[in-house]
């Protein structure tokens, strides 16, 4: 009887040591939250404010401030890599889950698990190697304001270890067994990495496939978080196939993740709250609605048409979807369309509008390659819209089958008065793309007048505004673009690595021992710019072959310029293509739907995509009969 009353009473004294641990833990998380919470919040208006009066400082009063852009860029990577931890927090980084759907839940547990600790792994491991580009960059001083650099750096290695430290404290209690046998997997997955690595270095190029196609791949598929996955491999590869130092890995996900122009994104994504929030939304969905929707499919073609207007307004695909995303997204689910398909067509307008002016992508080329940026701007609006009508067919073929249901033709009368009520939240595109093409602001800057407008425009026309859901807002915006930021600098670290195995030069010996002419050689540029708009994005991919390909294909007689829509528009696919391509995760982010829910869809739209890829090669006159 004692030894039973004694067992009772440790087990007892154990339970209460348990709730008294998890409350503790608790009450930490709770404080981690609001911190992060409150400076993301501070950060994001602070940006605001800070972009704006450069607008206004520069276009106004004409004396430019000329510090504002040293610092908007210093605290946006603290944006940035506080969104991603908010994102940890909140699981709003993205997965792929199609195939880990498909297993039993103990599985499902485990992998989720596996998925977790291996991003612990990762952040604990990159930690050191964060503090080390921290010391770097110390000695560098920001020119205008001469501050240290490291001001700016100590981002990375303080975000690296809130996640980690957000990690640890989901663990409440004492861990489950599919916690204990996932973080074992990981751990001997490391050891095994560390213990081949003689044997790594001896695959030469190679060591591609085994970490950026298997390794990528198997852990993509295993439900791993996109971004977490992407620097995994990335991080395997440069620590036991190369000599070159973790802390560049950092440095190629600061420059990813913490570039200037990727400062609209998070900007565009908070206009698009507000103008929901505010009624210009409802307002100019009810428009189109009353002059579309009697067509099936009517929404689908006001979002082509849509991201077709406003592309290249931000310089950033991101920001492009977010300020359409929360006009459109909403009236089409009423109508009956699921989200997975919503985001598969998101996607394929964000390919097809990579040629629309004026675009980063376009700029680049001309840099690298020194065609005339003027005669790619005029060259690039005939192919996008080829592209857009293809989709758009795509598009009436599909509705004709749909059993969705469609509301009757709306009166002249009504769709006139709807016009009149949105004409003041029509104008704000136009107002954005003014800003842009008059100088008047950046891309980067031209998101705070567009929500300068849509807050005026909210409390002194359409009269409503909710103070108490600002912050709230701003916090959405911060997790939402923290997770989409974080793949992107992933994504970029990916690309880089992959660029210093020499892959490229091996690429051009191939492409100039293949026969066939000119249609052989715009036919392979097609699958090799697919695929390189898969691993590497466009910027990179053009900075890493344009200085080479583009020579060759004007020796065999392709006009420069249409060979750079071509190049573009296939990236494009390959970029929006499931399951590498970074531009297809942050069309399910944006749009809150999950990566496997839009594969079932995707298909159609990349083949018609490729269809018409292949109409811009064969016909020269899309691309330069404007020139």
């Amino acid at each position: 009887m004692d030894t039973a009353s004694n067992t009772k009473e440790i087990g007892g004294d154990q339970a209460g040591q348990s709730r008294l641990i998890a409350a503790w833990l608790a009450l930490a998380d709770g404080a981690l939250d609001w911190l992060v919470r409150t400076v993301s919040v501070v950060l994001l208006s602070a940006e605001m404010v800070l972009l704006f009066a450069g607008v206004i400082a520069r276009y106004v009063f004409e004396r430019p401030l000329v510090w504002s852009e040293e610092l908007s860029s210093l605290l946006f990577l603290w944006l940035s890599i506080l969104g991603a931890v908010l994102a940890l927090r909140h699981g709003g980084h993205m997965r792929m889950t199609s195939l880990a759907k498909m297993a039993p839940p103990g599985l499902q547990r485990f992998l989720h698990s596996f998925g977790l600790s291996l991003a612990f792994g990762f952040v604990v491991l990159m930690i050191h190697p964060a503090l080390d580009y921290f010391d770097d960059e110390q000695m560098v001083s920001l020119s205008t304001l001469g501050l240290s650099m490291g001001w700016r750096a100590a981002a990375m290695p303080v975000g690296l270890g809130l996640m980690a430290v957000t990690l640890l404290l989901r663990v409440r209690g004492w861990p489950r067994r599919e916690d204990i046998l996932a973080a074992a997997l990981v751990l001997v997955l490391g050891i095994i990495v560390v213990q081949f690595a003689p044997t790594f270095r001896g695959l030469g190029q190679g060591n591609l496939a085994v970490f950026f196609l298997l390794g990528a791949g198997a852990l993509v598929f295993s439900g791993v978080p996109i971004a977490f996955a992407f620097g995994a491999v990335t991080l395997g590869y440069l620590a036991t196939s190369t000599r070159i130092p973790l802390s560049v890995l950092v440095a190629r996900m600061d420059a990813g993740m913490g570039h200037q122009i990727l400062l609209s994104v998070p900007l565009f994504v908070f206009l698009g709250l507000l103008m929901e929030m505010t009624g210009l939304a409802a307002v100019m969905v009810g428009f189109l609605a009353n002059l579309l929707g009697h067509l099936r499919g009517g929404l689908s073609f006001v979002l082509v048409g849509a991201m077709y207007l406003v592309s290249g307004i931000s310089g950033a695909k991101a920001a492009d979807m977010a300020a359409v995303v929360p006009v459109l997204f909403p009236e089409m689910e009423k109508r009956g369309m699921q989200r997975g398909e919503l985001v598969a067509l998101l996607a394929a307008t964000g390919a097809q509008t990579e040629t629309v002016p004026p675009s980063l992508i376009l700029i680049t080329i001309g840099s690298v390659t020194g065609v005339s940026i003027a005669a790619l701007f005029t060259g690039g609006l005939l192919p996008g819209l080829v592209l857009g009508l293809i989709l758009c067919g795509v598009v009436w073929v599909q509705a004709r089958h749909s059993t969705c249901p469609t509301p009757p033709r709306a009166p002249v009368s009504v769709v006139l008065r709807s016009l009149v009520i949105a004409l003041p939240a029509l104008a704000l595109p136009l107002v954005i793309r003014g800003a842009v093409v008059e100088g008047v602001a950046t891309a980067t800057e031209v998101s705070t007048i567009g929500i300068v407008y849509a807050v005026a425009a909210g409390l002194l026309i359409y009269r409503r505004f909710d103070w108490s859901r600002l912050q709230p807002m701003m916090v959405q915006t911060v997790t939402l673009s923290g997770a989409i930021l974080l793949i992107i600098g992933a994504a970029t670290a990916m690309a880089w690595a992959i660029t210093q195995s020499g892959i490229s030069r091996g690429l051009l010996l191939w492409l100039t021992a293949v026969p066939g002419g000119a249609a052989t050689f715009m036919a392979m540029s097609i699958a090799i710019f697919i695929v390189l708009g898969s691993v590497l994005e466009g910027i990179p991919a053009i900075v890493l072959m344009g200085p080479l390909m583009f020579p060759l294909a004007k020796q065999l007689g392709i006009h420069e310029v249409q060979y750079a829509m071509v190049a573009i528009l296939s990236m494009g696919i390959g970029l929006f293509a499931p399951p590498f391509g970074v531009g297809y995760y942050m069309a399910c982010a944006i749009s809150g739907c999950g990566p496997d829910e839009g594969m079932r869809y995707i298909g159609r739209y990349l083949l018609a995509l490729l269809a018409g890829v292949i109409v811009v090669a064969a016909f020269p006159w899309l691309s330069i009969g404007l020139l």
